[in-house]
Formats: structure tokens, C-alpha cells, sequence
């Protein structure tokens, strides 16, 4: 049987508040549907409409979130059985910089994004790197 260390909680937490962190992401792509006119399904404004680089920029933003969101969760789950309180805390810094990636890429384009980027890489790199010691920590035993 699997026993959780007490700050196992704070994972949890982060696992469940990153449901906002998508909501967010989602809700700054619905909004630029509605301004910009781009119908469902469609993933992507064509290059000819008027506003494709900016609607493009909403979507690529969220996009790209999802592109490694289940891997970072998933980490920050494993990690958390053994450095719980560190990798809630990397968790956090990824689902912060995610969110202000996408506004930046919202509201600046390609360019606006990387303050966002540099705050979740201090969080999603750390979890790789911990989960590689993890297993190295095993193996070596």
C-alpha cells in the first residue's frame, strides 16, 4: 500500500488549481473568437484573414499550454511522493507562468510571451530534473 507524506496535500492543490489555469487560457481564446469572428471548429484563423496573427497568437498561447500540461502535472505527481513540498512549488511557478505566457502571447504576440516562459521553465525544468534524480536515487540503491 501507497502511503502519501502529509504535504502530498499541496500537489493536490496545485493539481486541482490548475483547472483555473486552463480556464483562463480557454477563456482569453473564446474571447478572441468572438473579437476577431473566428468560428467553431476552426483551430486557426487562415493566413488571409485580418486578424490572424492576433487570434493565432490567443490560440497558439493556450495551444502550446496544452501541448505539455498532462506530462508537467503527471512529474509534479510523481515527484511529489518523494520532494512533495518542491514540487507543489514547481507545479505553482509552472501554472503562474503559463498564465502569463498566454496573456503575453495574448496581448504582445510571439514577443510578448517569453517573461511567461521564463517563469515556467523555473517550474516544469526542475521537475524534469528531479524526476531523473529520482530514478537515478532507485536505480542506484
Amino acid at each position: 500500500m501507497l502511503t502519501l507524506p502529509p504535504a502530498y496535500g499541496y500537489v493536490f492543490g496545485v493539481l486541482g488549481g490548475s483547472f483555473f489555469m486552463n480556464g483562463y487560457l480557454s477563456y482569453l481564446v473564446i474571447s478572441a473568437r468572438k473579437k476577431y469572428g473566428i468560428e467553431y471548429p476552426t483551430l486557426y484563423a487562415p493566413e488571409n484573414h485580418k486578424y490572424a496573427k492576433e487570434f493565432n497568437s490567443v490560440q497558439r498561447g493556450h495551444q502550446n499550454t496544452l501541448e505539455s500540461y498532462a506530462l508537467v502535472m503527471l512529474q509534479m505527481c510523481v515527484v511529489g511522493l518523494v520532494y512533495p513540498i518542491t514540487a507543489a512549488a514547481c507545479g505553482a511557478l509552472f501554472c503562474v507562468g503559463r498564465c502569463i505566457y498566454g496573456y503575453g502571447y495574448a496581448t504582445g504576440g510571439p514577443n510578448g510571451r517569453y517573461v511567461g516562459s521564463i517563469i515556467f521553465h523555473l517550474g516544469d525544468f526542475p521537475l524534469f530534473i528531479m524526476c531523473l534524480k529520482i530514478a537515478y536515487d532507485m536505480v542506484a540503491k
